[in-house]
């Protein structure tokens, strides 16, 4: 008997039925996202204030960063699909992954020798036009990568753990870690101020000591992305598709299962939603909340702590700077705590199970965020800002916050992606279109958040 079109089209969104797939494989593939995150990580603690030092005005800056989530947006969601359906020899997820890590190391290129290059074409001292339009091809470049790396890789985790919920936590909870060991070595990078130093070659005429420490840390980052690249892909032992075909003659039935053209494109995205349950739909619309209070931190941290707790400002001397790299550190400390969580993330979730403590780090994320404002306005109200450097108690109090914040970004990073992967597995959609449908509910809050702006 013939097998209907719309039933190869789910057998080709999932991978063959295999034997379990070892903890210790799980962890090498997982290991991408420390290369992924440490670029991150650079770019969070001093990208934004490197951005006001070319010139640009602070109100400009998040405009710059309305990449993202745009690329997000459009990228995440392609990527996934495509890959679902890529039918190289190396596999379906790894060429998307090698890709994106080789856009990476080509834009972190241009963004730190973004100054040189606008040096070449004309610009001095004051105005530098140049520059900045190397900066944001640069980083326009680099969003798009990190989505088309990120993306196939946590569809790759799913692929291997099928339909095993535990192994889907764990391989989670493994990308979770490795983003927090990621961003301990990005911030570490981020809050050292000799790295021109150690590279002195990255001094040049056009680019002064913070703008080498950017460049130095981002030639790290090429560094890291290639190791865990390399790392990842050799341990996934991924079939072609086309045997997935043979390994799979037919998909099972299950209620409310989709059925799609295999010549289906990225608006099958969209069309999927009116089959979304109610159990979907709340995990979406709880992060879309939940990033909203998540971007601006992420954003502005190390400038929220340059210029509210040290009263700096941009190329107005050393405070600013200096409250830049504390920010990094409180970043750092952050990290460790979300690497902590994570390792423990398995525990806490047979324990409590994981929808109770997602509630419970968003509740903690938001009190988090109000001392914040609580801590801002103490600092504009004791009278040291614009001459003398913030009191030990304040600088300890932001960093504790910062720290803390570590719990619930591990439990953001992690315990959506396992639940999205395995509530809509019954819909029979590919894991990677399925990472890029919770990767809608992440980006388009932040293009609202720049519409309103």
């Amino acid at each position: 008997m013939a097998i209907p079109e719309a039933e190869r089209s789910r057998a080709r969104a999932r991978p063959p039925v295999r034997a379990k797939v070892p903890l210790r494989q799980l962890l090498r593939v997982a290991s991408v996202a420390c290369g992924i995150q440490f670029g991150w990580a650079v770019q969070l603690s001093l990208l934004t204030p490197y951005v006001q030092e070319l010139g640009i005005p602070h109100a400009w800056a998040s405009m710059i960063w309305l990449c993202g989530p745009l690329s997000g947006l459009l990228v995440q969601p392609l990527v996934g699909h495509m890959s679902d359906r890529c039918t190289s020899r190396f596999g379906r997820r790894r060429p998307f992954i090698v890709a994106g890590s080789v856009m990476i190391t080509f834009s972190v290129l241009i963004i730190g020798h973004s100054a040189d290059i606008g040096w070449l074409f004309g610009d001095r001292e004051g105005k530098r036009p140049s520059a900045i339009a190397a900066f944001v091809f640069g980083f326009w470049i680099l969003d798009v990568a990190n989505n088309m790396t990120q993306g196939p890789c946590r569809a790759l985790l799913a692929d291997l753990t099928g339909k095993d919920h535990r192994r889907t936590r764990v391989a989670n909870a493994y990308f979770s870690l490795f983003m927090a060991v990621g961003n301990i070595f990005g911030f570490a990078a981020g809050s050292y101020n000799g790295w021109f130093k150690v590279l002195p070659f990255t001094l040049t005429t056009a680019c002064n000591a913070d703008c080498a420490n950017l460049k130095s840390a981002l030639f790290l980052d090429i560094v890291f992305i290639t190791i865990t690249t390399c790392v990842s892909i050799s341990a996934a032992q991924e079939l072609p598709l086309d045997l997935f075909d043979k390994a799979i003659p037919f998909a099972e039935e299950g209620t409310g299962q989709l059925r799609h053209s295999e010549e289906a494109f990225l608006w099958e995205l969209f069309g999927t939603f009116r089959y979304f349950s109610r159990g979907i739909w709340i995990i979406l619309s709880v992060t879309a909340l939940t990033w909203i209070g998540w971007f601006p931190f992420l954003l502005f941290d190390t400038d929220w702590m340059g210029r509210e707790i040290y009263g700096g400002k941009p190329n107005e001397g050393q405070s600013y700077n200096t409250g830049v790299r504390m920010g990094a550190l409180g970043l750092m400390l952050n990290s460790v705590v979300l690497g902590i969580t994570s390792v423990l993330m398995e525990k806490l979730s047979r324990k409590w199970g994981a929808g109770l403590i997602w509630g419970f780090s968003n509740i903690l994320m938001a009190l988090c965020f109000l001392s914040m404002l609580i801590i801002s306005f103490v600092a504009k109200h004791m009278g040291f800002i614009g001459r003398n450097l913030p009191p030990d108690g304040i600088v300890i109090a932001a960093l504790m916050i910062f720290a803390i914040l570590g719990f619930p970004l591990a439990i953001t990073y992690s315990v959506p992606y396992a639940l999205i992967s395995t509530r809509i597995e019954t819909l029979g959609l590919g894991q990677g279109l399925s990472m890029g449908v919770l990767n809608l509910a992440i980006v388009v809050p932040q293009e609202l958040k720049y519409i309103n702006q």
